[in-house]
């Protein structure tokens, strides 16, 4: 290592440890008595205290993995919907010729502008008339639709960058839309489904607002929502119980990202961020 990049790790380093910090903070914070959490700034805890985790764990209604069990059942479901309906309409945008594509792709990607604050009201009418509230039913149906143009944009650049020929050679021999898409392209589009995967699998896990609007019986509720309820704004929040959880729940998403890192990767270098 040259002396002269020696600065600059350590200005990394440091900046990486900065980044880090409120993560760090808040692991210590979950073994720490929570009468000395905000009295004590440091991330080494002088006094641990492992009983937030199993007092956590059964603090609310149910234990906390009831509430791990419906967000994972929520988040699966949102990442099939999701591969299978976003990669079907990205397909039909990059290699199918119809009256209307280049108006249907601009308006799609129009989409991507609108806030959820502005599409959750129509959206609850309509999941309202359909009787679909306190259901998991607005949460996963949607995904079943092309209901995110983010990913269908990201698999449309994709399939854009793999060669016509293939689709040509499969014609020739026989083989219709169908079959090109399911033999040809959707092997070749791992590291964009992969992405997609990722993505979805972490937005819908994290996601508190949704579920907080269409899940209002804590039966439904999913991890986040649950999260919530170590909040008491009349009275004392169990804070290391509240830390204590999100380290939990943290857990699959951290998990889930070190087995899909490398697609991750790939599929961000190979798609339309260029």
């Amino acid at each position: 290592m040259g002396a002269r990049r020696w600065p600059r790790h350590v200005l990394l380093l440091g900046f990486g440890l900065v980044m880090l910090y409120p993560l760090l903070w808040m692991v210590s914070s979950s073994v720490k008595p929570t009468e000395t959490i905000f009295r004590d700034p440091s991330i080494w805890p002088t006094e641990l205290d492992l009983g937030n985790y199993t007092e956590g764990w059964t603090a609310l209604e149910h234990p906390f993995h009831y509430y791990l069990w419906n967000s994972a059942v929520i988040a699966i479901l949102a990442v099939a919907g999701n591969l299978i309906s976003c990669s079907l309409a990205a397909y039909a945008f990059a290699r199918l010729d119809f009256r209307g594509r280049k108006l249907c792709f601009a308006l799609m990607l129009a989409t991507l502008m609108l806030p959820i604050h502005v599409l959750i009201v129509p959206q609850y009418v309509l999941f309202s008339q359909l009787d679909w509230i306190n259901t998991n039913l607005p949460l996963v149906v949607p995904k079943f639709l092309a209901h995110d143009a983010f990913f269908i944009f990201l698999m449309v650049q994709f399939i854009r960058g793999l060669p016509r020929e293939l689709d040509e050679a499969a014609r020739i021999d026989g083989c219709g839309h169908i079959r090109i898409y399911w033999r040809i392209i959707m092997p070749l589009s791992v590291p964009a489904l992969a992405t997609s995967a990722l993505f979805t699998f972490i937005w819908t896990w994290n996601d508190f607002f949704s579920q907080l609007i269409f899940l209002t019986d804590p039966e439904l509720w999913t991890m986040p929502v649950a999260l919530r309820s170590f909040m008491d704004g009349q009275g004392e929040t169990a804070w290391g119980q509240l830390f204590a959880m999100s380290i939990v729940g943290l857990a699959p998403i951290f998990g889930f990202f070190l087995a899909g890192q490398r697609y991750l990767t790939q599929g961000i270098s190979t798609t339309g961020f260029r």
